[in-house]
This record gives structure tokens, sequence and C-alpha cells, in this order.
């Protein structure tokens, strides 16, 4: 029988278990160009800008356990990129591969629609990274572009794969 997932919004209290997902994800896997692992202080700082800005910070819950993080940023800073954001998905080792992410990334856009952003712009670490390009794609992303050879991490040159979504109306009319 599968466990219920709760998604709800992030407090600082879950910034434990999420600097734990990042670590692992910046230690062992391409999807963040970090090298090392930012520590507790730093993810709660992060967790902080973002929220106290408005912008949509999820964990998604199984049975009183962490399986994940997403949330929604500023694509890029200057006033003309105001409606466009950029999204992050992170899942437990644990938790990969049983619906977190899609459902992490189905509430973040649901969010972000409400909010009135009219674009997300996935930026995923490496051409490799299949299940997040999946992921996005199964979610209305489309391909825009690959960024060939951009970073460099565990002794290999890796690519950034660009995906884009429209929000709500999109560029239908003004926001």
């Amino acid at each position: 029988m599968t466990q219920q997932l709760c998604i709800r919004a992030a407090t600082p209290d879950d910034i434990a278990a999420i600097t734990g997902i990042y670590a692992h994800a910046v230690r062992h896997g391409t999807a963040s160009f970090e090298i090392d692992p930012p520590d507790r202080d730093e993810m709660l700082r992060r967790h902080r800008t973002l929220a106290s800005a408005g912008f949509p910070y999820l964990v998604a819950e199984r049975t009183g356990v962490l399986a994940g993080y997403a949330y929604a940023g500023p694509y890029r800073m200057r006033p003309a990129y105001r409606w466009t954001l950029e999204d992050s998905v992170y899942v437990a080792e644990a938790a990969q591969r049983s619906g977190v992410g899609r459902a992490l990334l189905g509430r973040l856009i649901a969010d972000s629609e409400a909010l009135g952003f009219r674009q997300m712009i996935a930026v995923i670490g490496d051409s490799a990274q299949m299940p997040s390009i999946a992921l996005h794609r199964a979610a209305g992303f489309r391909m825009v572009g690959t960024l060939e050879a951009v970073g460099f991490k565990f002794e290999r040159w890796l690519d950034t794969v660009l995906m884009q979504r429209p929000l709500g109306s999109g560029a239908d009319n003004s926001p």
C-alpha cells in the first residue's frame, strides 16, 4: 500500500532535511553545479530569501519523512524578467522514481500560476539527466536549448539543458 504524500509550504524546521537531500545531490549528482554542499545556515538563508519575497517553496512528506522539496525563484534579477521563474526540484534518494518529483512540480506550477507568474524555466544540469528532462516534459515544458560544456564537475564537462513552460495565459496578454 502506497503511503499518502503531503505537499506543503516548507518551514525553517524542514531545513535540516532539505540540507541533507541537497548535500547528497551535490556530492553524487550533476543536477546542481555546486561542488561543495552548503551548510544548514546557508540553506536556511536561501529559504528565507525566497519565502520572504513570496516565492513558492514546498516540501513533500510521506509518513513524517521529508521525501523531497521544490521551489521557484527569479529566473534573472533584472526587472523585465519579474514574471519569469526558474524551478528547482530535489527528491531524496530513497524516494526517487515514486512520483514525488511529479507531485512537487505540479503543485509548484499551480502555486506559481496562482501568484500571477507567466513563464517557468527549467535549468537542468547535465544533458544526461533524462529523468529530470522527462519529468519536465511530462509537466508541459518544451526543450528550448542546450548550453554545451558550460560546467565542469566530477572531472568531466557538463551541459545545461533549458526547458520552458508558460504559466497561466503565458505571453498571450500583459501581466
